[in-house]
This record gives structure tokens, sequence and C-alpha cells, in this order.
């Protein structure tokens, strides 16, 4: 890579990965969780990761790149952990506080790639991007807001 640009299209095909794979694990999270509001902060956070993939698919578009060909490993990594939390012998209570750890690691990791994103396209001038790219980064925030609220009012009390 030998410039911004290059950078920011890097990591927009990397974000298109790992928003992608997120689609396919999250329903073995909705699967798993016990607690019906957590079940449904997974459901709700499915669909708001299709909208995002969605709208890196019309980011890339615009910008003429495609979005596949990149496999974003950390990504990969999160969810093989999560995966290997869920084999674990566990309560409910103690799986349902596990997933949203697992949750919030990916919901950290998300953050600080949109994040990223967000700083490049300011800097290379694509303001309407930047605002799409904040509206995801925006709502990354919110999922993580809502896993923190579950955590601390209930789920983790049940698990202890």
């Amino acid at each position: 890579m030998k410039d911004l640009k290059e950078l920011f299209e890097h990591q927009l095909k990397d974000l298109y990965s790992a928003e992608n794979q997120l689609i396919k694990a999250l329903p073995k999270m909705v699967k798993n969780a016990h607690d019906k509001k957590l079940k449904d902060a997974f459901e709700s956070h499915l669909e708001e990761t299709k909208e995002h993939k969605e709208r890196l698919g019309e980011i890339c578009k615009e910008l003429g790149i495609k979005p596949t060909g990149e496999t974003c490993k950390a990504m990969k990594g999160l969810i093989e952990e999560a995966e290997d939390f869920l084999k674990e012998d566990a309560s409910e209570e103690v799986r349902d506080a596990g997933l949203i750890a697992d949750a919030q690691r990916v919901e950290h990791y998300e953050i600080s790639g949109y994040g990223t994103v967000v700083r490049y396209a300011k800097e290379l001038g694509h303001k309407d991007i930047a605002k799409k790219l904040q509206k995801t980064l925006d709502e990354e925030y919110d999922a993580d807001n809502k896993l923190d609220k579950l955590a601390e009012s209930r789920l983790n009390k049940k698990a202890k």
C-alpha cells in the first residue's frame, strides 16, 4: 500500500468481511442465549449488522472498489473464541454472561475499525461517506451500551 486511499480501501474490505462473518455467527449466539432480553439484543444486532454490510457495500460501490476478497482474521478469531466458550460446561446464567463478554469484544473491535475509517474518510475528503460510516459507528456504540446494561443490571448478578 502506498497511500491513505489504499489503506482506507483495505480497511473497508476488512470491515465488510467482519460484518459478513458476524451475520453468520449471531444466529448461534441467539440460539445459545438463555435470557429473553439478551436473545432480543442479539436478534436486533443481527438486523443492524445486515444493514452495516449493505451500507459498506454501497460505500464500496460509490468508491469503485469490490468489497470482497479480504478475510478479517481478527473477527474470525473473536468468533472462534466465542464458539470455544459455547463448548464449555456452563450454567445458563454463566453462559449468558460469557456471551455478553464475547459480544462486547466483537463490538469493541468494530468500534475501533469504524472509528478508523471515519477518520480516513474525512482525511480523504469523503464527507458523505464519513457520515454513513459514523452512523454505523454510533450503532456499534449503542449495541455495546445495550449489552453493558444487560450485564450490569441483571445477567452478571444471576451468574454470580
